[in-house]
């Protein structure tokens, strides 16, 4: 039984090893961490868009899909120059086959599932009343997440700690339930919030680029707190950080992009005050 459980654990080692890479390029904000990923990116990509589509399809049925025509144009215009902005973390991300779409509910929510998905909820622009800034801050982090492949990290971590877990029982006769506790304490909530602080600061990086105010994000996540009526729970049984550690984090990062907003918002005000081409009259 021993040699069984130590050949299975080198073999989750091997994988682990062989797995290590990172999905996106550092960026101003200076993002170096390597990541696991042992899933395929195709087939989470493939579920996302099957879920996406169903969701869509269901939110139409309801009359509850973009019914608010300004509502879902700002939304996508906001979406869109973020989206240009996201070949500094990743090239091939222009290529992904993106989709923005606003859903009429009360929730709170957003997200951008894996290939680029991107769902935003009447509640979170309603209810926070969000700003352009505010609204560019929630898709930026979103859309971070899809470009870090968040969902396929946390898929590999998930293989191998199963892997491990059913191995190790099975050699000790530990609980199994016992030894899934102790991971998700010890290993996938400290991650699961690190991977928030990375879309976070990733987010503000886009924003920034794209001509949206970084500094205006923290204001954001005060909102949300706000919301939540400050029940949050324990910052370490909690898959976010604490409202106060992220807010602090963005504060640590907005000087390293506050100079490309600064360096968008004059691109874009240049642009405008240059005078239209004027095409010469020929002669008749």
């Amino acid at each position: 039984m021993k040699k069984i459980f130590q050949y299975i654990a080198a073999i989750a080692i091997a994988g682990v090893l062989q797995g290590c890479a990172s999905t996106t390029e550092s960026g101003a904000i200076g993002l170096q961490r390597s990541q696991l990923l042992l899933v395929s990116s195709e087939s989470l990509n493939a579920q996302a868009a099957e879920g996406f589509q169903k969701l869509t399809a269901d939110a139409q049925s309801k009359k509850k899909l973009n019914t608010n025509a300004k509502q879902t144009q700002r939304v996508r215009k906001i979406g869109q120059d973020l989206i240009a902005q996201t070949a500094v973390f990743r090239a091939d991300a222009k290529d992904w086959a993106w989709e923005i779409n606003v859903f009429d509910s009360d929730e709170i929510n957003a997200f951008c599932a894996p290939g680029g998905k991107i769902g935003v909820y009447t509640g979170i622009i309603n209810r926070l009343k969000l700003t352009d800034d505010e609204l560019a801050a929630v898709m930026g982090h979103e859309i971070a997440h899809a470009l870090r492949e968040h969902s396929r990290e946390k898929a590999s971590q998930q293989a191998v700690s199963n892997l491990l877990t059913s191995t190790v029982s099975a050699a000790t006769g530990v609980n199994g339930g016992l030894l899934d506790m102790g991971t998700q304490m010890m290993v996938h909530l400290p991650n699961s919030r690190g991977m928030e602080l990375e879309s976070d600061v990733m987010g503000l990086e886009l924003m920034a680029r794209a001509g949206y105010n970084p500094s205006n994000a923290p204001r954001l996540w005060e909102k949300m707190a706000a919301a939540s009526g400050g029940k949050q729970g324990l910052a370490f049984m909690s898959t976010h950080p604490a409202d106060e550690v992220r807010i602090a984090a963005m504060h640590e990062n907005i000087p390293k992009v506050q100079h490309l907003y600064e360096a968008a918002k004059a691109q874009k005000a240049a642009s405008v005050r240059k005078p239209a081409v004027q095409k010469k009259k020929t002669k008749p």
